[in-house]
């Protein structure tokens, strides 16, 4: 694994693409994603002022309800740390709302993700360390150290905290 260069978060127009996914949650279309997109809901840490992101769903435990979702752009991103700031929040994922807990994840963990999705996706991984600026010789060793260097989070819902779109 080599960092090649990292990318800074879009503007301009690319940030419009990244966002249009936003607005066919709003438009109640998320499950047209099924459960690779969820639509994270977070509070600005020094606005206060209530922000969405969509993030693409790494890893689903259907046992626990869990989620777990990485910061491509690394941990400086706005939307991670609003979660490390108030990490109590929601996220949808198609029609659903759930309430839950955002728990950054140690990087080995990261690491065991970034290696299980690879292979479960290996054209999106591929295009998406390119996209992040790292350059991989696809092998698991190699995946697991980009997820090493990426901020994991694992999204669980709290008690209670499923409920139907309104």
């Amino acid at each position: 694994m080599e960092i090649v260069k990292r990318p800074a978060p879009p503007t301009g127009i690319r940030r419009l693409m990244f966002r249009a996914p936003i607005y066919l949650y709003r438009l109640r279309l998320g499950w047209l994603f099924g459960g690779r997109l969820l639509l994270l809901n977070h509070t600005g840490r020094i606005s206060g002022k209530p922000r969405q992101t969509v993030i693409e769903v790494v890893e689903h435990d259907s046992a626990d309800g869990s989620y777990v979702v990485c910061s491509g752009f690394g941990p400086k991103t706005a939307w991670y740390q609003n979660i490390l700031a108030a990490p109590d929040t929601s996220i949808r994922v198609g029609l659903r709302t759930i309430q839950v807990t955002a728990e950054p994840l140690d990087s080995d963990e990261g690491g065991a993700f970034m290696a299980r999705y690879a292979p479960r996706h290996p054209r999106a991984a591929r295009k998406l360390v390119r996209f992040m600026g790292f350059a991989v010789d696809g092998t698991p060793e190699d995946y697991r150290e980009v997820g090493r260097q990426l901020p994991f989070v694992r999204l669980r819902p709290r008690p209670n905290g499923v409920r139907a779109q309104s």
